[in-house]
């Protein structure tokens, strides 16, 4: 099938836009492969320090003959997505011991949930985790011992931490190996129902926690699809893991075979076999284009938009907010999956999953199937689904047809004939909205404004009764550089019971939502933030405001605003607390959030 029209016209225009900075990046990575394997160059010192530990494995490492895999490791208990990791390793050892290669903890890297410290200060931190993560695997691969790399991570700000770091060290080759969903449990929409009943009082919080125990029950990420399952999506999309790895249940043989076969092909793409693929030519123009082609398509979360600009900026790529709406524009919406639908990640891997997505999409013409992928052969390779013969993994082609058409639907008959997120502008700035789970009558939304600068404010507020009415809910001072931008997920059930009470609702803000935003509209990572200048910023109760994610516009509609002086609130209590004392030079730092409100970028 031929290439979109459109589709081409974003590559192309990212291409040449991005041109002086990729070239410069480029010949870094190339400089940097001609030294050929590291580890020849490091002295006899550096190597004995390196190889102490390695006991059976010192004498292959110190011949220098045979690949070293660094494995850079997101494992932590608390995390059910990560907790699998803790036997990986162990795991990658022997495969590559197989192969006649080694392999080496090179380092981890820290891993926060967003569902522990959601509408917590520690949620303060969560952004710039992202930063965190990307510092920390690059201090991992530092030691210069590596000829490819595998990275162990699955959730919010970790996948595009570990990208960062990836492209970082370029010319080494980076392999993707994700941990798996998490197997179902109660059903999303119904824990939705209880959170909402539990924010008007109808039951107790030991309702509330029977619940959410009920629906994260085990090891595995979180089955509704959120950053974390859009994150391996994209993994695959981008062809960064090997097909189909993304969406199989840890603790199973397949699991663990995926994790083998990830092994021994890194084993064989470094610069001392014949089919070198450094990281940095797999993160191209158009495995990005691949990328955000696979977030509408599937309807996914709005935190990817500040983490693929973000991600691409390491790679030289410049992408902009433009470049996502275009792309959803011609995108068809082919997933129903929480909060987008009733189905969880599980039902959808079932129903034919990302290799009946991708296939279709290649035949639509809209993405590169000549894209440099980690499993070779183009992204056709991504069609196929894996399959256990012997204890091996061998791939088959995939499902040819979707298996459940109420969750997964072919690109000729999609949900709707758009993607899941839409650029808004106006006299506000600019911003996003996921529009995926929001209802069609619900995507214009114009009402007075009630203005917050603190999403606690904005609950004490709904239980004196004082928003029961068409409102729009403003909540500034929730940007980058205010307070390092978390998200403002916890106000979701609040403001889901005004709208299920008849009222247009919306919420306009500087900050984030969850990657698993719902049916509330919301225009979010509103720039300029508050404190950076925006409008957003004098903004008064009872202006009104008209969000509009048909015509794409954000906009206040009473006169004046910008003439007034900006509000100038007290952020003192941001500062400190929580570990946030530590951040206070990422914050002063913070870029914006169009380039991904990125710090070490």
């Amino acid at each position: 099938m031929t290439l979109s029209p459109k589709i081409a016209e974003v590559t192309d225009r990212i291409i040449a836009r991005s041109a002086e900075r990729r070239a410069a990046y480029l010949d870094r990575m190339r400089r940097a492969a001609e030294d050929g394997p590291a580890r020849a160059h490091l002295a006899c010192g550096n190597q004995a320090h390196a190889y102490a530990a390695m006991a059976e494995d010192q004498g292959r490492l110190a011949d220098g003959r045979a690949p070293n895999l660094g494995i850079v490791t997101a494992y932590n208990d608390m995390l059910s997505a990560h907790q699998p990791f803790e036997t990986f390793p162990a795991l990658i050892k022997e495969a590559a011991r197989a192969r006649g290669a080694t392999a080496q903890v090179a380092g981890g890297v820290p891993a926060m949930c967003d569902g522990v410290t959601q509408g917590q200060p520690g949620m303060e931190l969560s952004l710039f985790s992202r930063d965190v993560i990307a510092l920390a695997a690059g201090v991992a691969l530092s030691h210069n011992c590596f000829d490819a790399a595998l990275y162990l991570g699955v959730c919010d700000k970790i996948v595009p931490g570990l990208i960062i770091a990836a492209a970082t060290f370029s010319h080494i080759p980076a392999v993707f190996v994700p941990a798996g969903p998490m197997t179902s449990g109660l059903p999303n929409d119904e824990k939705a129902k209880v959170r909402q009943q539990f924010a008007t009082g109808e039951i107790g919080r030991d309702k509330l926690m029977e619940a959410e125990m009920a629906s994260y029950h085990g090891p595995g990420t979180c089955t509704f699809y959120g950053t974390a399952n859009s994150n391996q999506m994209l993994m695959e999309f981008m062809g960064l893991h090997l097909p189909g790895a993304s969406f199989v249940n840890p603790g199973t043989p397949m699991r663990d075979a995926l994790t083998r076969a990830a092994t021994e092909r890194a084993t064989e793409i470094t610069a001392l076999g014949n089919d070198y693929r450094p990281a940095g030519e797999v993160l191209n123009e158009k495995a990005f284009v691949n990328g955000m082609v696979g977030l509408m398509a599937t309807g996914g979360s709005t935190n990817l938009v500040l983490h693929l600009p973000a991600m691409a900026r390491a790679a030289g790529i410049e992408l902009l907010p433009a470049d996502f709406a275009d792309i959803s524009a011609v995108t068809p919406l082919m997933a129903r999956v929480y909060p987008n639908g009733l189905a969880d990640v599980n039902h959808f891997h079932a129903a034919g999953g990302l290799g009946y997505m991708i296939g279709e999409l290649l035949d639509a013409g809209l993405m590169h199937e000549d894209a440099v992928t980690v499993a070779g052969d183009g992204l056709s390779r991504y069609r196929q689904e894996p399959k256990l013969q012997d204890g091996k993994v061998v791939w088959t082609e995939g499902a040819g047809k979707s298996l459940n058409e109420k969750i997964l639907r072919p690109a000729s008959d999609p949900f709707q004939a758009t993607g899941g997120l839409a650029e808004l502008t106006g006299n506000l700035g600019q911003g996003i909205m996921k529009v995926s789970a929001v209802a069609p009558e619900r995507h214009v939304i114009e009402a007075p404004a009630a203005i917050f600068h603190d999403q606690r404010d904005v609950k004490k507020a709904f239980q004196a009764n004082e928003l029961n009415r068409d409102v729009v809910v403003v909540v500034r001072f929730q940007g980058p550089k205010a307070n390092g931008m978390p998200e403002l997920h916890s106000l979701t059930p609040v403001l889901a019971v005004l709208q299920d009470r008849g009222h247009k609702v919306a919420l306009v803000t500087d900050g984030r939502m969850s990657g698993a935003s719902g049916k509330v509209p919301s225009a979010i990572h509103v720039a300029p933030e508050a404190l950076d200048g925006g409008l957003i910023g004098k903004l008064q109760d009872g202006d009104i405001l008209r969000v509009d994610a048909v015509k794409g516009t954000l906009d206040v509609l009473t006169d004046g605003v910008a003439d007034r002086a900006p509000a100038t609130p007290d952020l003192s209590a941001n500062s400190h607390g929580i570990g946030r004392e530590l951040f206070e030079v990422f914050r002063q730092t913070a870029g914006v959030a169009p380039n991904g409100a990125g710090v070490v970028v």
